[in-house]
């Protein structure tokens, strides 16, 4: 994994530069950019979208279309910057009349999105849309559902899988045929301002200490502390100025093991 961010900039730099020039399917000849990704290197979050579209093909920029409108106002409902998060695609050139992309195109871009998540290291990868879930899914060896329209059910979910955690949403431009689906999309999209951040109770929270000292998994830290810390009973409790005992896990179940001083 890449560290700083300089080195990061200069590994992505050196990625693009490859992405730029890549001839490695028939869609090389039909694009006017080969889109690269874009936006903070030291984020904790990474967006993995499907692939550019007209306007984002012809400028070389991400998400500035109408699908790119609806982003921003699913981002601003979360209080989430465009500059705060980085986002790219999973097939980096512009699909012919918006069909399907081949299973040879995606097998085509996965080694640059596989290198792409290697060098900003993000602690959340957020795929939007089928085909980005089910890549994101398969590259972490997470089982994806037989059937398309099972993936709705992994919205707003958060799947640990080889050590990352992925938290699937809708792709924004499904708001453009299902405007209806807004509010239950924005829902989804609010969770992101809580995976920017550590819980803010993890630094006096007994379940931290016991994982610091190696008494609990890290599968407890990734879903709750450091994930939807919002959904953590202990957290919920502590908000309404409850007692909580020591024993009690994230999701409210008892652990009897040995607490650190």
């Amino acid at each position: 994994m890449v560290t700083s961010v300089e080195n990061k900039e200069r590994a992505m730099a050196r990625l693009n530069d490859r992405i730029a020039a890549c001839t490695n399917c028939p869609l090389a000849k039909a694009r006017t950019n080969a889109l690269c990704g874009e936006g903070a290197m030291d984020t904790r979050i990474m967006l993995v979208a499907l692939s550019p579209g007209r306007r984002e093909d012809g400028c070389n920029r991400m998400f500035i279309g109408p699908s790119g409108v609806v982003l921003e106002r699913l981002l601003r409902s979360a209080a989430v910057g465009r500059d705060e998060i980085y986002m790219t695609n999973l097939v980096k050139c512009i699909l012919p009349r918006n069909r399907r992309p081949a299973m040879d195109e995606i097998r085509s871009c996965i080694p640059f999105l596989t290198e792409e998540i290697a060098i900003i290291g993000p602690q959340i990868i957020v795929p939007l849309g089928y085909y980005a879930i089910r890549a994101v899914l398969t590259i972490y060896g997470a089982v994806p559902p037989t059937a398309r329209r099972d993936y709705a059910r992994l919205h707003g979910r958060l799947i640990l899988s080889r050590g990352q955690v992925i938290f699937p949403v809708p792709h924004p431009s499904s708001l453009l045929y299902r405007p209806a689906c807004e509010p239950r999309t924005a829902a989804y999209y609010r969770q992101l301002a809580v995976l920017m951040r550590t819980c803010p109770l993890y630094a006096r929270c007994p379940v931290g200490r016991r994982y610091d000292r190696g008494l609990l998994p890290r599968r407890w830290i990734d879903r709750y502390c450091r994930g939807l810390w919002n959904t953590c009973s202990r957290y919920r409790l502590q908000e309404r100025g409850d007692t909580v005992p020591d024993w009690m896990l994230p999701d409210g179940t008892r652990d009897e093991g040995p607490i650190a001083p």
